[in-house]
């Protein structure tokens, strides 16, 4: 089955949902003007109840099918980035050093989407909750709400949600079971040394050398300690330290990330960092402390459910069910930590990646998604 015929005829206001949300980001849980449209156009949509300020900004909505029977929950992000956009399309952002640069305007939209068309039609058994969340770039948003008790509050058993992928064709969905995104943790190593002047190094302790040391060495952890059969990425994204081309400075900071699918690999990578950071340190007679900031888990997709939302999403479009896993991150996974699920990819077509100044989620994708939404909630909670 293609897109539900009343989903395409809801393309001309879903494009402008979606553009008067690119035009007006919000960020973190400060999504507030956002919210307020979702819960306007929810009204509009005749759904049974809308709950607000939920994670701050957050909104949960029910819609009862026809007959009583259990809850799923179908989840879309709604925050931005704080980024400048470089589109130039009308609906470019009209706030500077703001830009929905992830898809969260369409991830919206094709809730929304969903929501019009299964309060027109209640074609189910049960109840679908719709969870439009903020603070999925940063903050966990999704933490947030499920340690409100979301998930109990509403007596969700299942929970599903998509995701923008530039490259896959537009409409076209992936998935993986198991693992699909990694978890994510940040680290700041701050090095102290003896300062000096640059002309006279014997009389100083130098934390830039051993802050260049402790750059390579940490690599060693990939290559050396990892099993090369598993993934592990440790980057160092920044470096800092001097203020003078003739000072020798006291202190540098060594910051970066790591990400992992596996608790064990992960466990392995900090341990290793604390003994290659203290014996480094040892060697350039600098002390040096690692801060290790512990962030979102590893989304980790239900095999079952996985199965199923390919199964449907192969109704609507071509599916990869067994796509590949990523190194990124998402705070869905606090949800799927909670109930089981699957997160999908829905292609965006040969566009700019997320996170560029030049991607634009293409609004034919929002018809596509919102359609898997709507078969999704019928096929999960069927009638009879």
């Amino acid at each position: 089955m293609p897109v539900i015929n009343r989903i395409a005829g809801l393309a001309p206001e879903m494009k402008a949902w979606r553009r008067h949300l690119h035009a007006h980001p919000e960020l973190g849980f400060d999504c507030h003007a956002t919210a307020a449209f979702v819960v306007e156009r929810l009204r509009a949509a005749g759904v049974d109840e809308i709950h607000e300020g939920l994670a701050t900004s957050g909104v949960v909505a029910l819609i009862r099918g026809r007959e009583p029977g259990p809850v799923i929950g179908l989840r879309a992000d709604m925050d931005a980035l704080p980024m400048d956009e470089d589109t130039g399309a009308a609906h470019a952002s009209t706030v500077p050093g703001r830009m929905h640069a992830c898809g969260h305007d369409g991830h919206t939209t094709m809730l929304l989407g969903a929501a019009t068309y299964l309060a027109e039609t209640r074609n189910f058994a049960g109840t679908v909750a719709l969870i439009f969340q903020p603070a999925e770039e940063n903050g966990g948003g999704g933490q947030v709400m499920v340690a409100e008790g979301v998930m109990d509050r509403f007596d969700i058993g299942r929970v599903y949600a998509l995701h923008t992928l530039p490259g896959l064709p537009v409409g076209h969905f992936q998935t993986t079971p198991g693992p699909i995104l990694a978890a994510v943790d940040d680290f700041r190593i701050d090095i102290t040394g003896r300062g000096g002047h640059a002309a006279m190094p014997q009389e100083s302790r130098d934390p830039i050398i051993a802050a260049c040391a402790l750059v390579q060495a940490l690599q060693t952890i990939v290559s050396r300690n990892a099993d090369p059969r598993e993934d592990l990425v440790l980057s160092v994204t920044q470096v800092h330290a001097g203020s003078a081309d003739n000072v020798i400075p006291a202190t540098a900071v060594v910051r970066g990330t790591l990400r992992t699918f596996l608790p064990g690999m992960r466990a392995m990578a900090r341990a290793r960092m604390e003994a290659v950071i203290l014996g480094t340190a040892l060697a350039h007679g600098v002390e040096a402390g690692l801060t290790f900031i512990e962030g979102y888990p590893p989304t980790v997709n239900d095999p079952a459910e996985t199965a199923f939302a390919a199964e449907v999403a192969a109704g609507i479009a071509p599916t990869n069910p067994e796509g590949m896993r990523d190194m990124g991150a998402e705070d869905f996974a606090f949800m799927l930590e909670a109930r089981p699920g699957a997160y999908l990819y829905i292609g965006n077509g040969d566009t700019p990646g997320v996170h560029n100044p030049g991607f634009d989620f293409d609004d034919e994708a929002a018809l596509y998604g919102a359609s898997f939404f709507a078969t999704l909630a019928e096929r999960a909670l069927p009638l009879g």
